[in-house]
């Protein structure tokens, strides 16, 4: 009996509306919704949505989501039904909830924070002919979503027929403003197609939206009930405002909207309101060929000391400025915004157009998450969704600040000094904990502890030392020696006397960092972790050398020759746990020795691991969650020689599962330093499209900041060998056999650096600082000089050997790039 062709035969499902033109379906899991390949045809600049498929709406409101690093919308379509999840956030708004403990601890947090869904503008319904516009009724002609990566706007066009056969045309615009920071517009332009039409727009403001309940999967958040208590309305004809405060955390928020109404017909305009939500009416009666066009200007707000008519003008002010511009102004000032940061950070990919388009739209949400966040934190999801509770990690530093240094350097120093500005808490926490120094919490969005599980949250004490190398690198790149003085050398001491109060010398003189975790979240609680271990050694020279800098800053924060001198033996000493045997690294003391994983009857369903096995069973075994060995050779890639680099990577790349969305990114840059480009290609393929395909399943919750980020870590870190060892700039490209062309480009000490790569010959070119700028380079091994008169083309040395391609654990291995 020949195989079935049926899919529903063999157990699968076919999306279930029409697929876009050249865009084929793809065969899942029956019962999985996740968003199959190529929904979004590729197009180096626009993610593009042809079809609604109402079964990943959740997932898409991610992908479309838009932000500043203040205000974050999610991609709802405007007239707020049907949705996955609704979704309006400011940075740092967070409402209070209690860890509840089956027993509790010394130390343990009491309270956790949670982003709170605030008051939401997108809402704008319409009525033809006393219809709703609804997409689940009538017959939706067609629907067509673009988030334009050069405009920064979202744009929806869409034809629907009434259920009493009323045809109109809906065209909506949609923008969070990078200049005004304060500032959400939205054009939404209605326009009847068949015959006459009567229309009413209804555009809210609501606040204490229904939520649909959460999971129990630990990634995502949870939900509030109405944390929203209102303060003040004010109905005006044209628009008005709400102002909320949180119940338990005690901030106050403020939403206000205005209408610009341009249409040839008559047409009313009145405004009502309630205490949760406000709705602005616009009637007109419209012949086919006029157009109704309703320009939607909202403002946000929120302070936790602030009282409500400061805060009420501020927003106020933020809407009499949006409304001086104007819409054409608004747009206008976006593209201007986005031409300047394109023109020094876009990255070229030849060979791989799903890669090209997939690096550019991690460079957007990279740069919506930081852009104007000014003084606050970036979190794992930014402002697209609520997954870890709206939580920043170390992620942050670590893989979204690296970026942004090269990018956008303004809004890596805002981050810092938002940790900066949390140093009383981190000081605080570390005495909670009998510690010097500062401890900084594993999940927070004010700087309080917010992780309820101590192997995976306090234990991960290395976040210390992310955020100190995240100041070592930014001063590299910038040169700025002022933020050091202000905000870097507090950071860089006190977290490095966190490591020497929490580490010790044993009594051969070596120094131990006992009872933490690494990276690798399924090995917890551990000694020696090789990444916590490099990272503090560090972090501890960096910080002697900054108050050697700074002597009289460092006098002031209390530190002399003695501590300094103690910091560097400390690192000097630190120990590195080495297999002999196997002749690899250990990630921690006594990993090469616990038993292996049995990856071969471990079914695919059952990753990710930590939702279907208990932790003590992880913890006990050679199974890796995520690049943590591997991570460290990336990162302190001068501590390690060639081979043993080789021999590490092929080591752990075998039992590495991949379960956290922050490995992949990290396997393609040391791939490809050990010379498996192939492989490297295939890790970049996977860390580029984690939310595009929703490759871990969990896009609904929000977008993978730090694998967007990682995308162009490994082009340019990857591919491109870039490396920044003690201040100076390296780069080492060699190119996989389907890539036939990188060109990214960086900033370093204010000078723009472009790196142009082909299979045989890379050009290294200056692009401002004038006729006597000149940028010393290193390029495989050799020194080069580059000045803008004269850029510097060289040739790619061949490759040395290589040996044995890396093995993944059974159907664990990424898909093939090349195939």
């Amino acid at each position: 009996m020949p195989a079935s062709t049926d899919p529903a035969a063999e157990g699968l499902a076919v999306g279930r509306t029409a697929a876009a033109p050249g865009v084929p379906h793809i065969l899942i899991p029956r019962g999985t919704t996740v968003i199959r390949e190529r929904a979004y045809p590729v197009d180096p600049w626009h993610i593009r949505e042809t079809r609604l498929d109402l079964d990943v709406l959740a997932q898409s409101e991610s992908v479309f989501a838009l932000s500043n690093g203040h205000i974050g919308l999610r991609g709802n379509l405007d007239e707020g039904e049907p949705h996955g999840l609704p979704g309006t956030y400011l940075n740092s708004f967070y409402e209070l909830r209690p860890l509840p403990y089956a027993e509790a601890g010394y130390g343990f947090p009491e309270s956790g924070q949670t982003v709170v869904n605030v008051t939401n503008a997108k809402p704008i319904r319409l009525l033809v002919d006393d219809e709703p516009f609804d997409v689940r009724y009538g017959d939706l002609r067609s629907h067509e979503r673009v988030l334009d990566l050069r405009a920064g706007t979202l744009e929806r066009t869409v034809e629907w027929v009434s259920p009493a056969g009323q045809a109109v045309r809906v065209k909506s615009t949609r923008l969070v403003s990078f200049t005004q920071r304060a500032v959400v517009a939205i054009c939404y332009e209605v326009e009847p197609l068949e015959g006459p039409a009567r229309l009413i727009v209804q555009s809210e403001l609501v606040a204490n939206e229904s939520l649909p309940p959460t999971s129990k999967d630990p990634r995502v958040a949870a939900v509030l009930d109405h944390p929203l208590q209102a303060e003040e309305l004010l109905d005006q004809a044209a628009g008005g405002l709400l102002v909320h405060r949180t119940k338990a955390s005690n901030l106050r928020m403020a939403a206000a909207m205005e209408h610009l109404v341009e249409t040839p017909g008559k047409h009313a305009v009145t405004t009502e309101g309630h205490p949760d939500w406000l709705r602005t009416t616009v009637a007109a009666q419209l012949q086919p060929g006029q157009k109704l066009r309703v320009i939607k200007l909202a403002a946000y707000g929120w302070s936790s000391k602030r009282s409500l008519p400061a805060l009420r003008d501020q927003v106020g002010a933020a809407l009499a400025s949006a409304r001086l511009t104007g819409w054409d102004g608004l747009v206008d000032a976006q593209r201007e915004f986005l031409d300047a940061f394109w023109d020094h950070s876009d990255v070229r990919v030849e060979g791989d157009p799903e890669v090209q388009q997939a690096v550019r739209f991690g460079l957007f949400h990279v740069l919506q998450a930081g852009a104007r966040a000014e003084k606050r934190p970036i979190g794992s999801k930014g402002l697209t969704g609520p997954g870890y509770d709206g939580h920043t990690f170390w992620d942050a530093e670590t893989f979204v600040l690296p970026v942004l240094t090269y990018t956008q350097p303004s809004a890596a120093a805002d981050v810092l000094r938002w940790r900066h500005a949390t140093l009383p808490l981190a000081r605080e926490r570390a005495q909670t904990l009998g510690l010097k120094g500062a401890a900084f919490p594993w999940r927070t969005i004010r700087g309080h502890e917010c992780s309820a599980y101590w192997p995976a949250g306090t234990a991960g004490f290395h976040i210390g030392a992310d955020i100190a190398d995240a100041v070592r690198r930014y001063v590299k790149v910038t040169g700025d020696v002022q933020f050091e003085r202000e905000v870097g050398l507090e950071l860089l001491v006190e977290t490095a006397r966190l490591w020497r109060s929490l580490g010790h010398h044993d009594r051969h003189g070596r120094f131990h960092i006992d009872g933490v975790t690494g990276p690798d979240e399924y090995t917890a609680v551990v000694d020696d972790n090789i990444y916590t271990n490099l990272m503090a050694q560090t972090n501890l020279y960096a910080a002697a050398d900054a108050a050697q800098r700074h002597p009289d800053l460092a006098r002031k924060l209390g530190v002399d020759e003695e501590e300094t001198a103690s910091w560097r033996d400390a690192a000097a000493a630190v120990h590195i746990p080495y297999d002999r045997e196997l002749q690899v690294h250990q990630q921690s003391e006594g990993f090469t020795r616990l038993q292996e994983w049995d990856f071969e009857n471990t079914p695919p369903e059952a990753y990710p691991l930590l939702l279907n096995y208990p932790y003590f069973d992880l913890y006990r075994k050679q199974v890796v969650k995520q690049a943590d060995l591997v991570m460290a050779m990336y990162v302190r890639g001068d501590a390690f020689t060639p081979e043993e680099k080789a021999r590490n990577f092929a080591y752990y790349d075998a039992r590495t599962v991949r379960d956290s969305s922050l490995s992949a990114c990290i396997q393609a840059v040391m791939a490809a330093e050990v010379g498996h480009l192939e492989l490297a290609h295939d890790y970049l393929g996977e860390a580029a499209l984690m939310d595009l395909h929703d490759l871990h399943r969990n896009a609904r919750d929000g977008v993978h900041m730090a694998s967007l980020a990682g995308s162009w870590i490994a082009l340019v870190a990857g591919l491109g060998g870039m490396r920044d060892f003690d201040g100076v700039l390296t780069f080492a490209p060699r190119l996989p056999s389907k890539i036939n062309r990188l060109d990214f480009a960086l900033l370093w000490r204010g000078l723009r650096v472009r790196v142009d790569v082909s299979a045989e010959e890379v050009t290294y070119t200056l692009r401002n600082g004038g006729g006597s700028a000149r940028l010393d380079i290193i390029h495989h091994g050799e020194p080069v000089t580059i000045t803008q008169v004269k850029p510097v083309t060289l040739k790619i040395p061949p490759a040395p050997p290589k040996g044995p391609a890396p093995q993944q654990p059974d159907g664990r291995a990424p898909v093939r790039r090349a195939v």
